[in-house]
């Protein structure tokens, strides 16, 4: 996308940490350095973890909050799917911004991100889709300097570039300040061990209930991923493809079981 173009496109802004998140204004403060034309349509509360859901057992409200901002009682992937087929349907957007997430989106965690799933939801409707987050250290305050800093100028190259339909771009920032970042690498997925577990509670009545404790646990990183990128001070850039087939298996499957097909025959 060109810049005079970019400068007239319709940006939607979107997020999973619900519309008071400090990284939905950080994410706005980037959007509107490419154009002025931002609306914003969030959960009304943090939706973490709440990956690609739609909301099809109850009714989703909306709320406006201000001008061009409203808040909506779903999911990060309902918020996309309202504003896109319902509420800006005779102007839609050009493009889908979703974030900036308080903490990492990357290697395993993108099947659960909601961050990720609102970009996934805009590719899905034919829209190029960003979902961008700010990595962070427990008990240290989140660097959203670092992600408005650079965001824009890494989202105008991206922009620039033409990109499959079927393709969303997952970025993250390191934990470091602006002025320490030391550069753009673009990466792959990384793999690390899942770290979910359950934790176990009493109520004041006896009652038990749980919660579910999520750490990843990494082991040996692959250079060329996003999570060394990240360890490394580097901004990842992840181009992520909604087709989850596995070609090799594909092709390994469809030997055998048509090899079994013709011994049956």
């Amino acid at each position: 996308m060109k810049p005079a173009e970019l400068s007239r496109a319709r940006i939607l802004v979107t997020n999973d940490d619900g519309i008071h998140a400090p990284g939905l204004e950080a994410l706005v403060e980037i959007a509107t350095q490419l154009s002025s034309d931002v609306w914003i349509v969030a959960p009304e509360v943090n939706q973490s973890g709440a990956g690609h859901s739609l909301s099809l057992s109850r009714p989703i409200r909306s709320r406006e909050v201000s001008e061009a901002k409203y808040a909506i009682e779903g999911t990060p992937t309902d918020c996309v799917l309202f504003a896109v087929k319902h509420l800006l349907k005779d102007r839609k957007p050009d493009i889908v911004l979703s974030g900036v997430n308080r903490g990492t989106n990357m290697a395993d965690d993108v099947t659960y991100s909601g961050t990720v799933a609102a970009a996934m939801e805009g590719c899905l409707l034919g829209l190029p889709s960003v979902a961008l987050s700010q990595s962070y250290m427990n008990d240290h305050p989140v660097k959203w300097g670092t992600a408005t800093h650079h965001g824009a100028t890494v989202l105008r190259r991206l922009l620039a570039t033409d990109w499959p339909r079927n393709v969303l771009i997952n970025i993250n920032f390191p934990d470091v300040v602006a002025g320490s970042v030391k550069g753009v690498r673009v990466t792959h997925q990384g793999t690390r061990g899942f770290g979910g577990h359950i934790v176990e509670r009493r109520d004041p009545r006896g009652g038990t209930y749980y919660w579910i404790g999520y750490q990843p646990q990494e082991s040996e990183i692959d250079e060329g991923s996003d999570i060394a990128a990240i360890r490394s001070g580097h901004i990842s850039v992840t181009p992520l493809h909604l087709d989850l087939t596995h070609d090799g298996m594909r092709r390994k499957l469809a030997g055998q079981l048509e090899a079994a097909r013709s011994e049956a025959d």
